[in-house]
């Protein structure tokens, strides 16, 4: 995969400080994660830090074999620009990865003048320029999270496994499971939200799946979310107690940091959510998932392990990975209505039932 010289650079290279530079995109760095247990393995006492965004430090924050996170302010100011990019020169890393591949993540991978600097296949606007070697992609067929985990194989580590080694505390935990045990000892989680417009099935599908949930199975409901989707959350609250006067539903979207959701999503039975973060989020912490797929694919984008129920549109521009939509009329936004709430139902049942999940692929 890699030529023999990078191979021979990182067998003659003494790596003693090492950065990871993924700052943005809320479910890709919770992919990425596994490769620090791969890094500490493979590079035992060798310092480590990561370079993340404000919004997503607390999810490396406190991670057991981090020595430090060093906080990228994506609007700061070009003084603030200048003080980071002084502070990776700095640090003198031996060994640099660039899993953003974006121009600006270049221009902080070459500031480290590390002696290895290693990036993305996949790298845009120019930014593999910055790394003497690229992480081969992995192709739309094959999932995502292989593209960052590839990192292992460099390493000559072998495989990873999903768990992202998240360091939830005690009273986060605690706090999650007096949430949990409040409303009952089945609860089911649901996120309506998602980044992407193509990405946003229906208040009323997840709605109908919660009415479901609270009729059919006698479960409790979180709602969660980001402060951005407040009102969503609530729109979604009053659409189900509409019709489930007697179900008991907690609205907790922006009352959470992203530890306290992660506690949460460990603590419930299931989460049905859309293509976003918190659906990796709650796989990362084992939790079982069904998960609405219309812009993008389960195959790429879903995450990993095999308790999930992971559904798909079968419109012709499923899976297209546009953030809008690129058609009007009756074609605009149709994917978010192919997906039915009754296969969202049927995924939960499956889930609740503890019956084995499958990844379901409509057929046109």
């Amino acid at each position: 995969m890699f030529p023999d010289r990078i191979a021979r650079r990182l067998d003659e290279t003494d790596v003693q400080r090492i950065a990871v530079i993924k700052p943005t995109a809320f479910g890709d760095v919770v992919q990425s994660l596994p490769i620090l247990g791969a890094l500490a393995e493979r590079f035992p006492g060798a310092r480590v830090s990561w370079v993340i965004s404000e919004p997503l430090s607390e999810l490396v924050a406190g991670h057991p074999v981090l020595d430090e996170w060093i906080v990228y302010r994506r609007r700061g100011g070009w003084r603030q620009w200048r003080q980071l990019l002084a502070t990776l020169r700095n640090r003198r890393f031996d060994l640099v990865f660039d899993l953003q591949g974006l121009l600006r993540t270049a221009v902080m991978t070459r500031a480290t003048a590390a002696p290895l600097r290693i990036g993305l296949e996949t790298a845009r606007e120019g930014s593999g320029l910055a790394c003497h070697g690229l992480l081969e992609d992995t192709g739309r067929q094959v999932p995502a999270h292989r593209r960052y985990w590839r990192v292992a194989e460099f390493l000559g580590m072998g495989d990873l496994t999903p768990r992202a080694g998240l360091e939830i505390s005690r009273s986060e935990h605690a706090w999650a499971d007096v949430m949990t045990r409040q409303l009952g000892e089945r609860v089911v989680a649901i996120h309506p939200g998602a980044r992407w417009e193509t990405k946003r099935w229906p208040i009323e599908h997840f709605a109908a799946v919660g009415v479901h949930a609270i009729r059919e199975h006698g479960a409790s409901l979180l709602l969660v979310g980001s402060p951005d989707e407040r009102v969503a959350a609530a729109r979604l609250k009053e659409l189900i107690l509409r019709q489930a006067t007697d179900g008991r539903v907690e609205n907790l979207a922006g009352q959470t940091g992203l530890k306290k959701l992660a506690a949460v999503l460990s603590a419930v039975d299931v989460v049905v959510t859309n293509d976003s973060g918190p659906m990796h989020l709650a796989a990362a912490v084992e939790t079982p998932v069904v998960g609405v797929f219309t812009c993008t694919t389960a195959r790429r984008s879903g995450p990993p392990g095999d308790r999930h129920v992971l559904i798909e549109t079968s419109v012709t521009c499923g899976g297209s990975y546009h953030k809008r939509c690129p058609h009007r009329g009756d074609r605009h936004l149709a994917c978010l209505q192919d997906v039915s709430a009754a296969e969202a139902c049927e995924g939960l049942d499956r889930l609740l039932g503890d019956v084995p999940a499958i990844v379901r692929t409509k057929v046109a």
